[in-house]
């Protein structure tokens, strides 16, 4: 397998998803790379991402996205979703994990996301989000869904998140 390429995101070296996915079909030409949409709703989609060899699952990947949280995601939340879903199970199987599981993408979103300011969230917001927490919780994947939220909305849904767990 060729080197794979990366960017510097405030001097850590990242691996872009189609780099990830580049290396995966060299290494194994006949596996598959499934995705699946758990759930968009409310401008807020959450994708489950299996890597799968001779009929093996060998790594999984989860990611959540908000529909305007970034600019990308003002016009392509669920695109940005199902690849960064990709771009974890990936990471999981230990393609382009040199320093970190975390793509590219996901870092510059984060620092974008913690350099802007606090924005408060509407009530309706903080519904949709107990929605998401139910599906998720109803699906069996409360805790994955849990750490994908901002760190806003898991401040303000702690609580709520913890009686899920416990119910």
């Amino acid at each position: 397998m060729s080197k794979l390429k990366t960017i510097n995101i405030k001097g850590k070296e990242y691996v872009e998803v189609n780099e990830r996915i580049r290396a995966f079909r060299e290494i194994y030409p006949t596996g598959s790379i499934m995705t699946e949409m758990l759930s968009n709703d409310n401008g807020m989609c959450i994708f489950k991402t299996n890597i799968i060899v001779e009929g093996q699952i060998l790594a999984t990947g989860h990611a959540y996205e908000r529909e305007g949280s970034t600019f990308i995601n003002k016009t392509s939340y669920v695109e940005n979703c199902e690849t960064s879903s990709i771009g974890r199970a990936l990471g999981v199987l230990g393609i382009g994990i040199d320093t970190s599981i975390a793509t590219a993408e996901e870092v510059g979103n984060a620092i974008k996301q913690q350099n802007e300011p606090n924005e408060e969230i509407s009530d309706d917001d903080l519904q949709a989000l107990k929605d998401q927490l139910d599906k998720a919780h109803a699906k069996g994947h409360l805790k994955q869904f849990f750490h994908s939220m901002t760190p806003m909305a898991k401040e303000k849904l702690r609580d709520y998140a913890n009686d899920l767990r416990t119910s």
